[in-house]
């Protein structure tokens, strides 16, 4: 990485704390409180890239293959998830997430969007037009 000018340190700080605490206040805006924020993210990392053994789940969360375990079954418990044979390997499951869990998603991202909506309404026209800007930058860093 290169060096950063001191401009450079100060901006890199403050996107780090807006980001982590608008991060923090979109987790307090869930739609089913009994799941965890991990439980969460792998039930959105399903909806994003498909079916995958609880090994691909685990590097993906950047978890532990015995954690990512016990993430599926508590998952799997609630029907948010269901197990089925892998198709090339049969010592292998695959996780899927159930109709339930995308049903639960979408009224999930329609709460949080409609919190944020709500927040971008107090921006004036130059900063909403900013924030447009920087959404797709955002969302490359959130997946390099």
């Amino acid at each position: 990485m290169p060096e950063l000018s001191s401009p450079d340190d100060a901006a890199v700080n403050a996107l780090r704390s807006a980001v982590m605490r608008l991060s923090r206040r979109l987790r307090h805006q869930r739609v089913d409180e009994s799941l965890s924020p991990t439980e969460m993210s792998v039930l959105g990392t399903l909806a994003r890239c498909g079916s995958a053994t609880p090994s691909e789940l685990a590097r993906r969360e950047h978890v532990q293959p015995p954690s990512m375990t016990r993430i599926v079954a508590m998952l799997e418990s609630k029907e948010l998830v269901r197990m089925e044979p892998h198709p090339e390997d049969r010592r292998q499951k695959v996780v899927t997430q159930t109709e339930r869990a995308e049903s639960m998603l979408a009224a999930s991202r329609r709460k949080r969007n409609a919190w944020l909506a709500e927040l971008a309404g107090r921006l004036d026209d130059e900063e909403w037009a900013k924030l447009r800007e920087a959404a797709p930058v955002l969302e490359k860093l959130a997946h390099l």
